[in-house]
């Protein structure tokens, strides 16, 4: 892995020299623009409307726009000094409960190793963190950008997730079309929480693939191959209008076929034998009563 970072957690006077290693990494499809005249790839050029020339690297600046067509300038230096960047320590500020941060904040995940000789202290610091079940929230500076990030413990490393500052999240109430004083039908909710109960299952992410990149793999594949390449269309969806009647199906679509592994499987029976079954099922069953045996008295007054 290539080291991104270099720094210290500090938490306390307790001193942790780590390295940095990211722990995700983009898998998705690179595609360039090409000419389909004659089919070169495009190049990105920087430069200047103004002298109408290409500019080299090492002629280029950064600057902030605060009028139309008006800036100021800012060196490479300037914006080190400004971000903090000599300073290569993650103070931890708070630790708290990992539930009490919602998603939405999470940005990036690092791994964390200890550098030098600070595989004790390394050790301490995730043991302590492992039986509190807490994280530290701190502040961190990489590639010129400072960030709020959460330490807390993967497995048998320490890792850091970068998250969004309070003002960078939007309010939800900038989300148009949001319904409002809608009452929910008491039985679809019944039958929308069995829906979820009958689909809830412990995460196993194995389980998810990216299916779009291995269609496009494959299709790369035949192309390169020579092969004529073509996808069905997908079938257009349709709205849902009874959504009771959807609720209902999609239910019965998740419920497994009851099996009774103690029973032997029943022989399959004619058309004969089946309705002769059910005719002994409905035809009621008479027991005859016993007859009466003639006495001589009666034998006498018969007679």
């Amino acid at each position: 892995m290539h080291t991104v970072w270099k720094g210290a957690i500090s938490f306390g006077l307790v001193h942790v020299p780590v390295k940095m290693f990211s722990a995700t990494e983009d898998k998705d499809i690179s595609m360039r623009y090409i000419h389909n005249v004659c089919g070169s790839p495009l190049a990105y050029i920087r430069k200047c409307p103004s002298c109408d020339i290409e500019v080299k690297w090492e002629e280029i600046t950064k600057g902030y726009e605060y009028e139309k067509g008006k800036f100021v300038l800012f060196e490479k230096e300037e914006l080190e000094q400004l971000s903090d960047q000599s300073n290569k320590n993650i103070a931890i500020l708070d630790f708290v409960n990992l539930t009490d941060i919602d998603p939405i904040y999470f940005q990036k995940t690092y791994y964390l190793s200890p550098d030098q000789a600070g595989a004790n202290a390394y050790q301490l610091l995730m043991s302590a963190m492992r039986d509190t079940g807490k994280i530290g929230i701190a502040k961190i500076s990489i590639r010129s950008k400072s960030s709020l990030a959460a330490i807390r413990v993967l497995d048998e490393c320490l890792a850091i997730e970068t998250i969004f500052y309070p003002d960078e999240i939007r309010s939800v109430s900038q989300v148009p079309n949001l319904p409002e004083n809608i009452q929910v039908n008491d039985k679809e909710l019944t039958m929308a929480k069995m829906l979820i109960d009958q689909l809830s299952t412990p995460f196993e992410p194995k389980k998810y693939t990216d299916d779009y990149r291995l269609r496009l793999l494959d299709a790369i594949q035949h192309k390169v191959a020579g092969e004529e390449f073509k996808v069905a269309p997908a079938k257009p969806e349709t709205n849902v209008v009874d959504l009771m009647a959807a609720l209902q199906a999609s239910i019965e679509a998740t419920q497994p076929i009851p099996t009774d592994p103690g029973k032997p499987p029943a022989k399959k029976r004619t058309r004969k034998t089946a309705a002769a079954a059910k005719s002994e099922e409905t035809t009621p069953v008479v027991t005859p009563k016993p007859k009466k045996r003639k006495t001589a008295k009666t034998k006498e007054s018969g007679a």
